[in-house]
C-alpha cells in the first residue's frame, strides 16, 4: 500500500532541494529521517518534515513504522515564482524571482 504526503508552496527554489530529493529517494524512511537530522543546511527542514508526515499517515492508516517503509517516489516540483523589479545601475530595473516548490513523497511497504 502507498502512504503520500504533499507540502505545497514552500518558499525555497526546488533547485535547492532536488539533490536532497536524490539521495533520500529509494531508501528506507528511517535511515532517509535519520540522515536528514544530521544534515548541516536548513533546507533538510522541508524534506524531512514531508517524509515524517508520510510515515504518520502509514502508522494511522496501517500501523506501520518508519522501518517498515521505503521511500518509493519523492518529487520537487517548481511552484509560483514571485517576480519582482529591483532598482538597477543606470537607471535599469532588474528583475528578481522568489521561486516556491511543491514537495510530494510516496512511501511504500517494505516486500519481505
Amino acid at each position: 500500500m502507498q502512504f503520500r504526503a504533499i507540502a505545497k508552496f514552500i518558499k525555497k527554489s526546488p533547485y535547492k532541494l532536488r539533490p536532497l530529493a536524490d539521495v533520500v529517494r529509494g531508501k528506507n524512511a528511517a535511515f532517509a529521517l535519520d540522515w536528514l537530522k544530521v544534515y548541516p543546511a536548513q533546507k533538510r527542514d522541508f524534506i524531512k518534515k514531508v517524509i515524517e508526515s508520510a510515515v504518520a499517515n502509514a502508522k494511522d492508516l496501517n500501523d506501520l513504522s518508519a522501518e517498515q517503509l521505503y521511500v518509493s517516489e519523492i518529487k520537487v516540483d517548481q511552484g509560483p515564482t514571485y517576480k519582482y523589479f529591483k532598482p538597477g545601475a543606470q537607471g535599469r530595473s532588474i528583475v528578481l524571482r522568489k521561486r516556491q516548490c511543491h514537495i510530494t513523497v510516496l512511501l511504500e511497504e517494505v516486500k519481505g
